[in-house]
């Protein structure tokens, strides 16, 4: 693959951790795309996340005949491994050769089953939220080594995947707030104006309308909206509002 494809490629897979505020977004779905550009812009044999505090299956994404290689080897149950440090730690594993004495001492298990598969090297950088750790991304080669350049690129598309969905939680968190305001507001204006149209009616200071429509709310134990609307419809008699009705 050409340089210059490369980096097309990779424009496009940022471009596309942009893209978070569709009502059809989904925070599992999001994170496998995480791990399928891992596969097709590093030639990993697949990818996974490992997160601090799960909230959806562990997501993978691996090459169709190796499925169960990478959630065997990324779950918050599996052998410890490169991922599991750097949740632990919050910094990232550089690629390590899984041959390598380093690697049978640290992670002895994770390294025994890795490489019964097929993996050779495996290296795990953080996905670094706000303010704390969200989970790290492990990523699997059946090469004995990675480059600078792809251990890079994975930190660079982890970061990216963490700013989307920081900035998703955050817009979904200002439109419930949106949402709410609206319905306060609608709410306060249909009280304003059956308290209006009560003052009117009953030639009286509004104030004194007011009083007398929550009155009646609490009495009989319903919202004050409520109340107001059945007022502004005409489905609620003056005369069981007004305080002197008995």
């Amino acid at each position: 693959m050409s340089s210059e494809t490369s980096e097309l490629r990779l424009a496009v897979a940022l471009l596309e951790y942009a893209e978070i505020f569709r009502d059809t977004f989904d925070p599992p779905r999001y994170l496998r795309r995480l791990t399928d550009h891992c596969v097709d812009l590093l030639g990993a044999l697949g990818a996974g996340v490992l997160l601090a505090r799960p909230y959806c299956p562990t997501p993978a994404s691996h090459r169709r005949e190796r499925r169960d290689v990478v959630r065997e080897l990324v779950a918050p149950d599996s052998p410890v491994s490169p991922a599991h440090d750097t949740l632990r730690t919050g910094r990232a594993v550089a690629p390590v050769n899984l041959g390598s004495v380093r690697s049978a001492t640290r992670w002895p298990a994770f390294t025994a089953i890795a490489r019964r598969r097929g993996i050779a090297c495996a290296y795990a950088v953080p996905l670094r939220g706000a303010a704390d750790l969200k989970g790290a991304l492990a990523v699997f080669q059946t090469e004995a080594s990675a480059s600078q350049g792809e251990f890079a690129i994975a930190q660079v598309l982890a970061d990216a995947a963490t700013t989307g969905l920081h900035n998703h939680r955050v817009h979904a968190r200002d439109q419930d707030l949106t949402e709410q305001l609206g319905v306060a507001l609608g709410s306060r204006v249909r009280i304003e104006q059956a308290k209006g149209m009560l003052a009117e009616r009953w030639e009286t200071a509004p104030d004194a309308a007011f009083t007398a429509l929550r009155r009646y709310a609490r009495s009989n134990r319903l919202p004050l909206d409520q109340v107001a609307c059945s007022v502004i419809s005409r489905t609620l008699p003056d005369d069981r509002v007004r305080p002197d009705s008995s």
